[in-house]
């Protein structure tokens, strides 16, 4: 660590994030007890973002988690509070840095599996099944899971007890009195730990600029059947794989209208066995596969797809683009996304909308109707979780920076004597004592490439948004023992106007005649002079120097 101030203190708890905190996705904090020498740590949520326009071919964005691994054999576990890919997608990515138990529900749990299966890792990593409400000691720590309702089954808060202090971690959550699965929100325990006593709440941040409560997830089921009731054609709804409750909401409208569920997307189904397989969507009938689509008169079916973010390979985006194999939509049908646009994705999605519409296709949005409730809580149930909880300190988490700031300033006129936001890598003691930032750490991002995790700052990444800005020339010289050219100049490029070849070649040619012979036996020497040339000479009447690259050979 370098010291960003120093302050005294011993042993404490300590909260570090390395993702989640200034942005949507890659949820990842650590907790950490006792001394700065010899700290135990706790690290919650694991998960992923999606990449950005800035990002070319990063479709998977990771926490860069370096500093916990160096520090492993203090890492007592990983401890998931729901099956968000947000939360646990990036665990099949790090596991191996970090070699550490897993703790989720049987849920999580399921999907989880899944994930690791297909990185071959599910017979290493050794996950702890725990039920909700379980309470559960990893190292030190002493844990319970206490249930919330948000947009997945078996969400939990965390609650996280160690010597120096007590803390509540919300995960992600909202008050929704009416859930579709589950008792819902325990708000006798979260009472009873608030009389306890709370020393902090690491809080969802995501919906505290929107006043009152969000809806029930019911209010959505009935405004879904209601379009379901009214459509002629064929209906497609369009959410996320993990809403398992806004799966079932689309199945029930589409039983009560007679008409059958077509899943499309891997995704989809990997969701629909995991639930089924821990008791939900039992009584959800038979879903049929894509190949049945064409089959089904078109007043008969509901389509259950992926691809609500305007994911490109998703199932409703090639549907968009009238080029997926199996499935067709045209006039008269309706398509429901139902779905909030995740901040970033907003280009990706907007195109799937335009697409559809150039296919003469009805489209329902959140913005149109009720056909989305947000899983994270507004201002009321921000005040009632405090009011549960009565925490001397909170530290928000789960937002952009101005979300982490609002939720600060709120928490304050509510009455929480100390509120600080956090930044990735920024050390912070929650207790005992004051509530303060007392170091930072190193961390970043990495991208997932392919099928390789590589750097995020001077990675492949970085290489490609150049080469899309600027374009890239590549040359090749062949010289002879005399250090003369033994061929032409090969020269290839991609990205930059037509009819600028020529002009770059005559200059990559000319920087060569113009060097002296003794400076012609360093291939070094030679590439850099050509090298520049080229992009000076570019530069000049094009305005932009591309990459060049420039290779010699000897004959």
């Amino acid at each position: 660590m370098n010291a960003k101030k120093k302050t005294a203190h011993d042993k404490n708890l300590v909260m570090l994030p390395l993702g989640g905190t200034g942005e949507i996705g890659m949820n990842c904090y650590c907790y950490g007890a006792g001394s700065e020498d010899d700290r135990e740590w706790l690290m919650v949520d694991l998960g992923v973002k999606f990449g950005e326009d800035a990002e070319p071919g990063i479709d998977v964005v990771l926490p860069d988690v370096s500093f916990i691994a160096k520090n492993r054999k203090k890492l007592s576990g990983l401890v998931l509070t729901h099956a968000h890919e947000d939360h646990i997608g990036g665990v099949p990515w790090l596991w191996p840095q970090l070699k550490c138990p897993v703790y989720c529900t049987p849920f999580a749990a399921a999907l989880l599996n899944n994930k690791l299966k297909e990185h071959g890792l599910d017979e290493d990593v050794k996950v702890h099944i725990i039920p909700l409400g379980g309470k559960f000691k990893v190292g030190s720590y002493e844990l319970e899971f206490v249930n919330v309702t948000h947009s997945i089954p078996e969400s939990c808060a965390l609650l996280i007890k160690s010597k120096h202090g007590t803390v509540m971690h919300s995960g992600d959550w909202k008050i929704d009195r009416t859930p579709i699965f589950g008792a819902g929100l325990d708000e006798v325990r979260l009472r009873e730990i608030g009389a306890e006593g709370v020393d902090a709440l690491i809080c969802d941040s995501t919906n505290v600029l929107r006043e009152g409560f969000s809806p029930s997830e019911r209010d959505v089921a009935a405004t879904i059947t209601d379009i379901v009731k009214n459509a002629k054609g064929r209906v497609a709804v369009t959410t996320f794989a993990s809403h398992v409750e806004r799966v079932a909401s689309a199945v029930r409208a589409a039983r009560a209208c007679g008409r059958e569920v077509v899943l499309a997307g891997r995704a989809m189904r990997n969701t629909v066995e995991a639930a089924r397989a821990c008791g939900y969507l039992r009584d959800a009938g038979e879903f049929l596969d894509e190949e049945s689509f064409g089959y089904l008169p078109i007043d008969k079916i509901l389509l259950l797809c992926t691809g609500s973010q305007g994911e490109p390979r998703a199932a409703i985006s090639r549907i968009a683009e009238d080029q997926h194999p199996n499935i067709a939509l045209e006039k008269g049908d309706v398509v429901i996304f139902s779905s909030r646009t995740i901040p970033g994705n907003e280009k990706e999605v907007s195109l799937v909308h335009n697409n559809l519409a150039k296919l003469d296709i009805d489209v329902i949005t959140a913005d149109d109707a009720l056909v989305h409730a947000s899983g994270h809580p507004r201002q009321d149930e921000l005040r009632l979780m405090y009011d549960w909880l009565k925490p001397n300190a909170l530290v928000p988490m789960h937002g952009e920076a101005r979300h982490l700031r609002a939720h600060a300033i709120f928490a304050r006129k509510c009455g929480i004597p100390q509120a600080l936001v956090p930044v990735d890598g920024n050390l912070m003691r929650l207790c005992p004592g004051n509530l303060e930032s007392i170091d930072e750490v190193s961390c970043g991002r990495l991208h997932v490439d392919g099928k390789l995790v590589v750097p995020a700052e001077d990675g492949p990444a970085k290489q490609r948004r150049k080469a899309s800005m600027v374009g890239i020339v590549f040359l090749s010289l062949a010289l002879d023992e005399k250090h003369n050219l033994a061929d032409d100049v090969q020269i290839t490029c991609d990205g930059l106007p037509a009819g600028l070849e020529a002009e770059l070649l005559d200059a990559a040619e000319g920087a060569f005649e113009t060097m002296p012979r003794p400076r012609r036996r360093d291939d070094g020497t030679v590439a850099e002079t050509i090298r520049i040339a080229v992009r000076r000479a570019a530069d000049q009447i094009w305005g932009k120097k591309p990459i060049c690259k420039v290779l010699v050979q000897r004959v």
